[in-house]
């Protein structure tokens, strides 16, 4: 089966929320949801999955929409700061607090970050989609840490944060029913120019 891992759109920045921080799309962000949806649905996607956060629900519904089908919501490909009360984009911090941005890159995720446990979580919540898709195509709209750890274990790399992946891009594996996983593509970002 082909897992495509889309990671959401821009979201708005979050300051501090009162609870957990769930940012919607920016208007950038509902752009890149529809220019993935644009690519996607020339291909046979048989079933659309998506972390709960919102700003992931956000990016799948247009492709959702375009092919008829009802995205399962998949709690195990959530970002590892799901609980989090702030979210800047990555690119912000770079530009605004670059000793900030180093650290966390350097992997200082922060005491609340437990890495092993949230690649053991994705792992068991991808090779459940797989299981449950022999033989299909299937899109997870998820996160770019979900990626990242995902990638790595096939790779055989200890879970980190080693691919800078972009808002909106599309990463493909190859899932064989035999237990062989193949990296096919990373972080296409072409259907976003």
């Amino acid at each position: 089966m082909e897992l495509i891992l889309v990671r959401h759109g821009l979201p708005v920045r979050v300051e501090l929320a009162e609870g957990r921080a769930d940012p919607e799309l920016s208007d950038t962000g509902w752009r890149q949801a529809h220019q993935v949806a644009e690519w996607l649905i020339r291909e046979a996607i048989d079933a659309v999955y998506t972390s709960p956060l919102l700003r992931a629900i956000e990016t799948a519904r247009p492709l959702a929409e375009g092919l008829g089908v009802r995205p399962v919501v998949q709690e195990s490909v959530a970002e590892y700061d799901r609980g989090a009360s702030r979210y800047i984009p990555m690119e912000e911090l770079k530009r605004e607090d670059y000793p900030a941005w180093k650290a966390f890159v350097d992997g200082g995720y922060g005491e609340e970050v437990d890495m092993d446990e949230f690649a053991i979580r994705v792992s068991n919540g991808m090779e459940e989609i797989i299981r449950a898709n022999a033989g299909r195509r299937v899109a997870v709209f998820c996160h770019g840490g979900v990626v990242n750890v995902w990638t790595a274990k096939l790779l055989g790399m200890a879970p980190s944060l080693f691919i800078n992946v972009d808002y909106g891009s599309i990463s493909r594996f190859l899932c064989a029913s035999t237990g062989e996983r193949n990296v096919r593509s990373l972080n296409e970002t072409g259907h976003l120019a």
